[in-house]
C-alpha cells in the first residue's frame, strides 16, 4: 500500500512537472503582446502618426491601442486602418484651416468640434470597437464622480470624441449616460490600461515630458485681416483669444490661449509624473516639441517626423523587450 501511495505521489509529481515544462514551452513560444499607450497633448499629439508609421515600418504591430485625448483620435483612426490618409491630411492644414474647423461657442466649451467630428464622420470609416482585430480603448474622465473611464465599446470616433473634451476648449460628451471629460485629467499616459487589457510590453508615447516655450507664434496670423467691411473680424477676436495685438506683438499679458495651454501642461505634466511613477511603461518615448502650442495642429510635418525619429532611436530596445522572454 504504502509502495502504490509512493507511486502515485510519484506519479502526481512528474504529471506536475511535465505541466510545468508544457507551460514554460508555450510561454517560451508565444509572442509576447504590444501594448501602445498613446497620450494627451494636443497638437504634440500628431507625433504619434510618426510614431505608429515608423513601427510598422519596422514590421512591429502593436496589439493592444490606448489613448487619451489627442492619442484616442489618432489611435481611432489608426485602428480603423486609416492613417496614411488621415496624416496626408493633416499634414497639409494651415494655419486658416485650423480656425476653420472651429465653431466658437460658449456652452460647455469655446470650440464645440462639429466642424471637426463632422468631417471625419464623412471622410474616415467609423467601425465599432467590438469589432477590431486590435484590442482598443479610450480612457475619459466622469465629470460628476471624476472617475477614469475606459470606453470599450461603440464607434471609435464617439470613444475618441469623448476622451478628448478639453475642459475650457470643447464641451462634454455625453455618452452611456455620464458627461465625459478629456482623458488627459486622470491619466495622460494610459499604460495601466494597456497592461489590463493584456499587453507584455508597453510603448508609451509621453507627450507632456517637455512643456516650457510659446504658447503661440505671432507669424501665424499675419495675412489674417482685423477689420473687415461690417467690423471687427472673428480674426481679431481670435488674435484677442491668443494674446496678439492689432500689429502681430505679443501683449504684456498673457492672452485666454496662453494661460489655458499653461494651466493644462502643467497640470497633465505633474499627474503624468505620479501615474508613471507607479506604473511604468517599458519604452517611454518623449517627443522634443516644447514650442508647440495648444493649437498648433497646422505644424504636423515637424510632429510626424519627430515620432519617426523617436521611434529609430529606440528600436534596439523595442525590440529587445519584445523578443525577450
Amino acid at each position: 500500500m504504502a509502495g502504490a501511495a509512493n507511486g502515485g505521489k510519484a506519479g502526481k509529481l512528474a504529471m506536475a512537472e511535465a505541466s510545468m515544462d508544457s507551460v514554460q514551452e508555450a510561454a517560451q513560444g508565444r509572442r509576447r503582446k504590444v501594448g501602445l499607450a498613446l497620450g494627451s497633448g494636443s497638437a504634440r499629439g500628431w507625433a504619434h502618426i510618426g510614431v505608429l508609421q515608423e513601427l510598422r515600418s519596422m514590421g512591429i504591430q502593436p496589439d493592444v491601442v490606448v489613448g487619451t485625448s489627442i492619442g484616442a483620435l489618432v489611435g481611432a483612426v489608426y485602428v480603423s486602418g486609416q492613417l496614411d490618409e488621415f496624416a496626408q491630411w493633416v499634414a497639409g492644414l494651415g494655419f486658416r484651416d485650423v480656425l476653420g474647423f472651429l465653431d466658437i461657442g460658449f456652452t460647455g466649451g469655446m470650440v464645440k468640434g462639429e466642424k471637426l467630428f463632422s468631417f471625419f464622420s464623412e471622410h474616415q470609416n467609423n467601425p465599432h470597437i467590438e469589432d477590431l482585430e486590435v484590442a482598443f480603448a479610450t480612457v475619459a474622465t466622469d465629470m460628476v464622480l471624476g472617475r477614469e473611464v475606459w470606453i470599450r465599446e461603440g464607434e471609435v470616433l464617439t470613444a475618441a470624441r469623448a476622451s478628448s473634451a478639453l475642459p475650457g476648449l470643447f464641451p462634454p460628451v455625453h455618452h452611456d449616460g455620464r458627461w465625459l471629460l478629456d482623458g488627459g485629467l486622470v491619466n495622460p499616459v494610459p499604460v495601466s490600461a494597456c497592461r489590463a487589457l493584456g499587453a507584455d510590453v508597453v510603448i508609451a508615447v509621453n507627450l507632456n515630458g517637455q512643456l516650457v516655450g510659446r504658447h503661440f507664434n505671432p507669424a501665424d496670423t499675419e495675412g489674417i485681416p482685423t477689420h473687415t467691411e461690417e467690423g471687427e473680424s472673428v480674426w481679431a477676436k481670435m488674435k484677442e483669444y491668443f494674446g496678439i495685438d492689432a500689429e502681430g506683438q505679443h501683449e504684456a499679458r498673457p492672452g485666454l490661449f496662453d494661460v489655458m495651454g499653461a494651466s493644462i501642461n502643467i497640470m497633465q505634466d505633474r499627474i503624468t509624473r505620479s501615474r508613471m511613477a507607479g506604473d511604468p511603461a517599458d519604452i517611454n518615448l518623449i517627443p522634443m516639441l516644447s514650442d508647440y502650442a495648444i493649437m498648433d495642429f497646422h505644424r504636423a510635418e515637424e510632429a510626424i517626423a519627430e515620432g519617426r525619429r523617436l521611434v529609430r532611436n529606440a528600436e534596439e530596445s523595442i525590440r529587445w523587450f519584445i523578443d525577450c522572454s
